[in-house]
């Protein structure tokens, strides 16, 4: 009996960790009120596994500035997940990337409102360009991936 009690310690020991890696990941995703674009992309993040709150507020341009958003890389709304800034319509591929290397940088954009990008309407003529948001505001963005 005691045999069996540690083989069923042992075995629930080993997929609690499996267990913790299914959870969703939190973020706060900031918008336009009026803007239905977010709301598709919240949409995809959390059939993603990530656990999405929306926030709608007028002052998104303080909200990018406070997180350190160059201008140059705005995107249609800002999002905040594991201690890193994430602007515009990044795909769910790229946010995973980002949180598993965690690379010592501000965080990541997709410029803009790119068609086909995940919560956009429209096909997607190109690869995206996701560029770095360095902790220093200095010289040319640098890519962090194509998508």
């Amino acid at each position: 009996m005691r045999r069996r009690q540690f083989l069923v310690l042992i075995a629930a020991g080993a997929a609690a960790p499996l267990a913790g890696a299914q959870s969703p990941r939190s973020a706060t995703l900031y918008k336009n009120p009026q803007c239905g674009c977010c709301e598709e992309h919240a949409k995809y993040l959390r059939r993603h596994g990530y656990e999405v709150t929306v926030v709608a507020t007028h002052d998104l341009d303080r909200i990018k500035a406070e997180h350190g958003v160059p201008e140059p890389l705005y995107g249609c709304h800002t999002t905040l997940v594991g201690g890193y800034v994430v602007e515009g319509h990044v795909s769910a591929g790229v946010l995973d990337r980002l949180l598993r290397e965690r690379p010592a940088i501000r965080g990541i954009s997709l410029p803009g409102m790119p068609a086909g990008s995940p919560g956009m309407t429209g096909r997607k003529r190109e690869p995206f360009k996701i560029y770095e948001i360095a902790r220093q505001r200095a010289g040319e963005p640098r890519l962090y991936a194509t998508d």
